[in-house]
């Protein structure tokens, strides 16, 4: 399945605008299909596996597990050793040496700016009593990034010069990038057992996929006169690649070791949760289940600062070199010796004075009361607001999406009793919105309202299976050929044959609504910014804060507005999710030629025609990558938002955490990646067939 995907190139499918064979047809059918379900004539999905995959994968990974436990125990005790140099390292050293430290790399990085952020960022940490929990944090990651980036530096080099061993990796990374977090660290947990080595595994297998991609793409990005001056010369293959080839895609693999830096703070954040290691990650996780919200929110500020940190040093180091951060600056040989002066006097002084050495406790500023009790005061004040939007969704649109119109209409919440009347005043009011949009020659659209009303009177969960997987199955096809059907109908039948249709189709219903929500606020802000320097320069700080998150830190406001459940769940995939649309909202309006714009001004048009009939149809390819990525983003963020009452596949992969069913995880967590699999294919083809209809491919 991964290799079928692959496989399709993300090419258009040319095609002429929709005809009506196609959409008659596929209408015929699932009429058909909706009224044998009716009848009884096709069987309900599965509860139970058809084939037993999570049995096996169990099976396959007791049998590794015990035949090579002792070569993966001996790989952690290795491990353990640079792991607790790390640490001890960090918290031996006096706490205002560690401020200087990171100070002069932040100097280093992006100047004064830079350097004041890191030493007030390691401050806080300090200032707040964090700063043991932050250190464990700090070298689980010291670790794990080293490992993946040379992981990820190999297997981009090895990709790069075989084609073959590119196809067999795309996919795997494909899978390693879509599968839940969660989900690795069940067959890592039987492998090393309980401890800090699940947390450095974990990160390091998770981060190695962007290391892989950033060396690939830079390598195959050097200018050719660069690779035939180096061939000229008389190199051989190993000094081509060290002296030109490395030298040249040097700025984008450091691009990509920022994202590896990025990504291994996220799992390790996560993994410690199941580890067992006393970091920040445990730390927020406790204190949240205990409703310490105020400790949450000052410890959930340490992983946010600490990505803050991180993104911007590494970022800082790639562009700086390369001179695409638009500036000449370098730093300063007089700041830096004095900033290696002061590091040594405070080393030295520390001995002397033992507040120097460590941080005092009366020092210690730890506002957690003062919070809870500001929160306090917010919730109740704004409770009415929160409970009525939160009623207000779940009755509305969360419960018929999951269950249908029929089992979610009541009385004391619609005012209105389920009956034949209803259902018939439903489909006719649906049938005169669809004929209006035909009208008024808007058939995409008019499609669009009518697979949403299927799916809002039947429910994701009661929709027939086979009219599920043929709609998207269909949708494929008509964006992407025969290739792109094939593959959603085999990741949706080996959703359905593993036996974890229902679960999948909550989570589906859970992960639209996000996607939906995110996409439309997060694209009006982007469009606004486009339009709007000012609104753009207070946008682009909120969005660069929100990216470098950890995902877990996202559960921590929406918990402590709305507590716990399905609606908290959506607030947190929201927050997550919505950056994405909002970056590639702007991007599109921004880069629509200057030429079409003034034509169009010339020919007289209002700002809302500008955008509706000039701006969005050439923007529409960005925009598509945008919502493209909110996908991606939601569905990744499914198993997390299970923590606070999500149900679905991320249940699943809690339950088997708990059970220790590594298969059953695993299983959760391909069925979540089929489900970014396939959405993710039939955008992209989709995107780029608009742009060969424009013109820009």
């Amino acid at each position: 399945m991964a290799r079928l995907a692959a496989d399709i190139a993300i090419e258009p499918r040319r095609s002429a605008d929709i005809s009506w064979i196609g959409p008659a047809l596929a209408a015929v059918a699932a009429l058909l299909v909706l009224v044998a379900a009716e009848r009884g004539l096709i069987r309900p999905a599965p509860s139970e596996a058809v084939v037993p995959l999570a049995d096996w994968l169990s099976a396959a990974l007791s049998w590794f597990s015990a035949s090579f436990r002792g070569l993966f125990r001996g790989m952690a005790a290795l491990l353990a050793w640079p792991l607790e140099y790390f640490r001890i390292a960090l918290t031996w050293l006096p706490w205002p040496t560690l401020i200087l430290i990171c100070a002069a790399i932040g100097y280093v990085a992006g100047g004064l700016r830079l350097a004041l952020f890191c030493a007030a960022a390691l401050s806080y940490t300090v200032v707040t009593g964090l700063w043991e929990p932050t250190a464990v944090t700090l070298s689980l990651i010291a670790v794990a990034v080293p490992l993946s980036a040379m992981t990820g530096l190999l297997l981009g080099i090895l990709a790069f010069r075989s084609r073959t061993a590119w196809r067999v990796l795309e996919p795997i990374l494909d899978l390693m990038q879509t599968i839940p977090t969660l989900a690795y660290l069940l067959p890592i947990l039987a492998l090393f057992g309980i401890g800090p080595m699940v947390a450095v595994v974990a990160s390091a297998i998770y981060a190695i996929p962007p290391m892989v991609r950033a060396v690939v793409h830079g390598l195959q990005r050097v200018p050719p006169d660069i690779v035939e001056s180096g061939t000229m010369s008389g190199s051989t293959r190993r000094q081509l690649l060290t002296w030109v080839l490395l030298p040249s895609a040097m700025p984008t693999v450091l691009l990509g070791l920022n994202q590896t830096i990025m990504a291994g703070l996220s799992m390790v954040v996560i993994a410690s949760m199941v580890g067992g290691v006393s970091d920040i990650g445990i730390e927020v996780y406790q204190t949240m289940k205990q409703a310490k919200f105020g400790q949450s929110i000052l410890a959930g500020a340490v992983i946010a600062l600490l990505a803050m940190m991180m993104d911007r040093v590494s970022r800082g180091l790639a562009l700086r070199g390369d001179g695409r951060d638009g500036s000449t600056w370098r730093p300063s040989r007089a700041v830096v010796i004095a900033l290696a002066a002061a590091i040594v006097a405070t080393a030295a002084l520390a001995s002397a004075v033992p507040a120097l050495r460590s941080y005092p406790q009366d020092w210690i500023v730890y506002p957690a009361p003062l919070l809870d009790s500001a929160l306090e005061s917010f919730t109740r004040v704004a409770f009415p607001v929160t409970s009525a939007l939160k009623s207000w969704t779940v009755a509305f649109v969360l419960m018929p999406l999951k269950i249908g119109l029929p089992q979610a209409i009541r009385p004391s919440v619609w005012g209105i009793e389920m009956s034949d009347a209803v259902t018939y005043a439903y489909a006719a009011l649906i049938a005169a919105g669809c004929l209006l949009l035909v009208l008024a020659s808007l058939r995409r659209l008019a499609i669009s309202l009518a697979v949403l009303a299927v799916f809002y009177y039947f429910g994701t969960t009661g929709t027939p299976w086979l009219l599920t997987i043929g709609l998207i199955s269909a949708l494929g096809y008509w964006v992407g050929g025969w290739r792109l059907g094939l593959l959603a109908v085999g990741g949706m039948t080996f959703i359905l044959l593993t036996g974890s249709w229902e679960r999948a189709m909550i989570s589906l219903q859970l992960t639209a609504v996000g996607v939906t929500v995110s996409f439309v606020l997060g694209s009006a802000i982007g469009f606004w910014a486009a339009g709007n320097d000012r609104v753009s320069a207070i946008v682009r700080p909120i969005c660069d804060t929100l990216q470098t998150m950890p995902i877990f830190v996202f559960l921590i406001p929406a918990v402590m507005v709305f507590l716990v459940g399905e609606f908290t769940a959506l607030v947190a995939i929201v927050l997550y999710a919505i950056v994405p649309p909002i970056r590639y909202g702007e991007l599109g309006i921004r880069n629509v030629p200057g030429e079409l714009t003034e034509a169009a001004r010339m020919m007289g048009v209002t700002r809302w025609q500008m955008l509706w009939q000039v701006q969005l149809p050439v923007a529409l390819p960005e925009i598509a990558l945008g919502l493209n990525q909110t996908i991606m983003m939601a569905l990744a963020m499914v198993v997390v938002a299970s923590l606070v009452g999500a149900p679905g596949l991320g249940q699943d992969v809690m339950v088997a955490l708990s059970q220790a069913n590594a298969g059953r995880g695993l299983v959760a967590g391909l069925c979540i990646a089929m489900l970014a699999i396939v959405f993710d294919r039939i955008i992209q083809s989709w995107s780029a067939e608009r742009k060969l209809a424009l013109g820009l491919a």
